[in-house]
This record gives structure tokens, C-alpha cells and sequence, in this order.
């Protein structure tokens, strides 16, 4: 007959010596007492706030063995003063410290403006650069259909585009279908402009405002929000209020992460 140990209390309580892990932002842990799972965001004076993938914050208490890291138990202590070294990129990836960049790959992801390279490399940046992947961007989408040809995607050369505005029926959306094969994967967002892709709240706006047809978007978007009509400045303003994917829409954030991950793929290695 089987003997059981009559010690019921749970693997996290039990008195036995665990680890002391400074609680650097970006680090992943569970409170076991209530299942909470998330990333530190902040960590303070006995207390430490937790951020689960939903955006839900959670403070707790910095008390001994009182989270799980990886399924063991762990006490969280204050992080040492001064900079810590970033655990996550702005994309929401495991920051790789040291990293070097990878040779370019044969494939690229096109993006349809300057605006839209620029937004994907100030939060997709560290990661394209350690899978060697090139953005570059084609000034509008007329054009993609001569470009894929010249390009010639194979096998070993993947490409990945990003058009802004793709509803089916559009013209858009018509050389999209075009263009996209085994080795050339065209996606897109829902906005008229990349613009659009940012989160109000990012900027600090209550939405972004409606501009009559007729009017070019960005200008009207400069008058109805009261900012001057230099829309290099506009943008500007917008691009440098966003800190990481989290002021990103999620329409614009599964794209590209789409496409990285189609460019990236063993079958276009």
C-alpha cells in the first residue's frame, strides 16, 4: 500500500531556500496565490505591478517565495539603482543583449511609405535587424506589380508587403490579389493612413478625427486638431509619442508580425 507524505503545503510556501531575483522590468512571473501571470512593469518600496498580456495591472506584496519564475519559487527584490538593462524590446520580444545584426536575407518586407518604415523600425527595429530582414518602401502600391516582377520571389527570397487601407474591392486590394503567391505575401490594415495605426491615447487625442472627402487626409487631420499644416511636423509629433507596440492598433501590430514571420520562415531562408 502507497504512504503519503502527510505535508500538504504547497511547493511555493515551503520553507525550503529559493533564489532572490531582482524584479526588472519586462521579467515574467506568476503570484501562485491567485494564478496572476505577467510582466513587471514597475516595482517599487515592498510592492511590485505585474502587467498580464490583456494590459490588466496587479499590485503585490514583495514577500518571501512569493512568486513562481518559470515554474519555480522565487522572492522578488528591488533592482539594484541605476539603469537596468532592458529585458524586452519595444515589439514585446526578449531583448537579446549583445546581439549582433544578422547578414541581410534575400528577402525584404515593403512598406507602402516612409511613414510606415519608419513606425515599423522604431518598434520592430531590434528584431528585424537580428533576423536580417530589410524594410524599404514603395511610395504607393501601382507600382508593386513591376516590382514583385523585377524582384522575383522565390524559395529562397520571400516577399512581404504592407498596403495601407486594404478593403476588399479597392484598387488596392485588387493588385494585392494580383501580386500574392507561394513566396509573396501581401497584407494590409484598415486605415487610410499609417497614421491611423497609432492609438489616439498614444497621442494624446480622443480619436482621430474624420476628414471629408476631397480633402487630403493628412492636412485635414492637421486642421481639425488644431496643429499646424506641416504634416512632416505632424508626424513627427505622432511617431515620437509612440514607445513600444503597446500604442500600436492591433490591426497594424498582427501584420507586420505576420509578414516578419512569413519573411523569416525556413521555407524562405
Amino acid at each position: 500500500m502507497r504512504s503519503y507524505s502527510p505535508d500538504l503545503t504547497p511547493p511555493w510556501k515551503k520553507r525550503t531556500a529559493v533564489p532572490e531575483v531582482p524584479a526588472e522590468p519586462g521579467l515574467v512571473v506568476e503570484e501562485p496565490g491567485t494564478g496572476f501571470c505577467g510582466a513587471v512593469i514597475r516595482c517599487e518600496a515592498g510592492t511590485v505591478t505585474l502587467e498580464d498580456r490583456f494590459g490588466k495591472h496587479r499590485v503585490f506584496p514583495l514577500e518571501p517565495r512569493g512568486f513562481l519564475l518559470e515554474g519555480r519559487p522565487v522572492t522578488l527584490v528591488r533592482p539594484a539603482a541605476g539603469p537596468a538593462r532592458p529585458t524586452r524590446t519595444a515589439s514585446g520580444s526578449v531583448a537579446v543583449p549583445g546581439a549582433r545584426a544578422r547578414v541581410a536575407r534575400a528577402g525584404r518586407i515593403y512598406v507602402e511609405g516612409r511613414h510606415d518604415a519608419e513606425l515599423v523600425e522604431r518598434v520592430w527595429g531590434d528584431d528585424l535587424r537580428i533576423e536580417g530582414v530589410v524594410v524599404e518602401y514603395l511610395e504607393g502600391v501601382d507600382d508593386l506589380p513591376s516590382i514583385v516582377a523585377d524582384f522575383a520571389p522565390g524559395p529562397g527570397a520571400r516577399l512581404g508587403v504592407l498596403v495601407d487601407h486594404l478593403v476588399p474591392g479597392t484598387k488596392e486590394w485588387r493588385i494585392a490579389e494580383s501580386v500574392t503567391s507561394a513566396h509573396a505575401l501581401v497584407v494590409g490594415h484598415p486605415y487610410i493612413d499609417v497614421w491611423e495605426a497609432v492609438k489616439p491615447s498614444a497621442v494624446g487625442i480622443p480619436a482621430w478625427p474624420r476628414v471629408p472627402r476631397g480633402q487630403d487626409w493628412k492636412t485635414g487631420v492637421c486642421r481639425a486638431l488644431g496643429w499646424p499644416e506641416n504634416t512632416g511636423a505632424a508626424w513627427q509629433r505622432i511617431l515620437s509619442a509612440v514607445r513600444s507596440y503597446k500604442d500600436l492598433e492591433p490591426e497594424l501590430l498582427g501584420r507586420v508580425e505576420e509578414l516578419i514571420d512569413f519573411v523569416t520562415d525556413s521555407g524562405g531562408a
